[in-house]
């Protein structure tokens, strides 16, 4: 069967797609093998311009375009590619006969083609192009995708950041806040961990078989090697790691991952209080023409983007709990396992994609049912316990608490009630006057300026 939305083993490539299509560019196989012709084209011409490897002259402009085009590789280069792996039956080493092959075009260049690959093993090549991947992945794909998703719970917050909301600590009726600060609450923790993501370091290095720079100082012992990789590694938009076994450990692909992974677990925590939210009522979607939500029930609108989005949020932070638990583990100077692994880097990516794309559909389809939010508010001034018990005790008026719990716990509070109880305070007349003024609605406190300078 061919490939397509009907036939794909994973939703990621086929049922959804056309939410994850940017991400090819990042993380397909033919992304991979673009990256290694790219690392080894920039290795072959930074030895080149090395005036202490003489046997390598540097090559002309016109040459130095040449190599840089063969990084530049077509669909039909990457089939190429795979075609000499099925007999090289090694990925790293089919790139670099391809290489060679395209020298040919180049006598001068063509000669000096042993130099393609030099000093290498496989994982210098496959650990820089892995980082210059997840380099254009959250540059291009994923902060913009977290700005986005900050820039709508912002202007939600903004919005609505006078809207009053009875909160529910254990699920029972609190202190009231707005429904804006609860929505600058997680744009807070968004932007503290969309600074973490941007913040990770992203390593490379390029110091051969078991980083000791063995076969390089064996061909060249004059050229002060860690320096000049230093410079390589650094000029592909990686750290350097000085220090290593065969392989980078991938301890920076961890922490990006897990990074990743605590912006999605706030996302969860918003994609849960949305849910319910629209549960209570507080919450509405606005109904698309043509869309079902049950089918044998036909009013319901069900919050399906907020569910979409947690499930695959999951899936995500699975994938990355073991890229980040297994990565960073090699035995002794190397084994393959991370090999297999690395190849997935796309599917925890994918499926962070179709979740912000869910989430950002359910944002945009929510509207504010103040009617249901007033009128819980309205059977709620047992919450006005606390502002009273509150002022009680600065006048030192004793067991404050323990009247208000006696007055409120378990029992059914109306305004009628809890006024009576005010006006029946010994405490100066303006501090009465002021709780007396205090409705369920109007006792948020700071939540509308929060929620305004978010």
């Amino acid at each position: 069967m061919s490939l397509n939305e009907l036939t794909a083993v994973s939703p990621i490539d086929g049922r959804y797609a056309a939410r994850t299509i940017k991400l090819r560019d990042c993380f397909s196989e033919f992304a991979l093998i673009r990256e290694r012709v790219r690392v080894e084209v920039r290795w072959f011409l930074a030895l080149a311009d090395n005036q202490a490897i003489p046997e390598l002259p540097t090559p002309t402009q016109a040459e130095r375009e040449a190599l840089l085009a063969i990084g530049e590789i077509s669909h039909d280069d990457g089939a190429a590619i795979k075609h000499i792996e099925r007999t090289t039956n090694h990925d790293v080493k089919a790139v670099e006969y391809f290489i060679k092959d395209q020298l040919k075009a180049w006598q001068a260049l063509h000669e000096k083609c042993e130099f393609v690959h030099f000093a290498c093993t496989s994982e210098d090549i496959n650990n820089l192009a892995y980082g210059c991947m997840l380099q254009r992945y959250r540059q291009d794909v994923l902060l913009p995708a977290c700005d986005s998703l900050i820039a709508a719970l912002t202007q939600l917050a903004h919005d609505n950041a006078s809207v009053p909301l009875l909160s529910r600590t254990h699920g029972q009726t609190a202190s009231p806040t707005t429904l804006g600060k609860e929505f600058a609450n997680v744009v807070a923790r968004l932007r503290r961990q969309r600074d973490t993501i941007s913040d990770v370091v992203l390593l490379g290095k390029i110091n051969g078989a078991v980083g000791n720079y063995n076969a390089h100082t064996s061909a060249y012992p004059d050229v002060d090697w860690p320096a000049f990789a230093q410079t390589f590694v650094t000029d592909l938009g990686l750290e350097f790691n000085p220090y290593t076994t065969q392989i980078e450990p991938h301890d920076c692909v961890a922490e990006l991952f897990d990074a990743i992974a605590r912006f999605n677990v706030t996302l969860i925590d918003l994609c849960r209080d949305c849910w319910g939210y629209i549960s209570l009522g507080y919450l509405k979607q606005k109904p698309v023409t043509g869309e079902i939500g049950s089918s044998t029930m036909p009013h319901k609108v069900n919050p399906i983007d907020f569910e979409n989005a947690e499930g695959n949020l999951g899936l995500a932070n699975a994938v990355f709990d073991h890229l980040s638990r297994k990565l960073p583990i090699s035995r002794w100077q190397r084994d393959l396992t991370d090999s297999t692994v690395l190849r997935n880097l796309g599917v925890g990516a994918g499926y962070t994609e179709i979740a912000v794309a869910s989430l950002l559909k359910g944002l945009g389809k929510l509207s504010v049912n103040e009617a249901a939010l007033a009128a819980d508010l309205d059977n709620a001034w047992e919450v006005l316990a606390e502002p009273v018990q509150t002022v009680m005790r600065r006048h030192d008026v004793p067991d404050a608490y323990e009247a208000l719990k006696a007055l409120t716990r378990g029992n059914t509070m109306d305004e009628s009630a809890m006024r009576a109880f005010i006006q029946g305070l010994a405490i100066p007349d303006d501090d009465k006057q002021r709780l007396l003024s205090l409705t369920p609605a109007t006792y948020t406190g700071l939540a509308e300026k929060l929620a305004s300078k978010i």
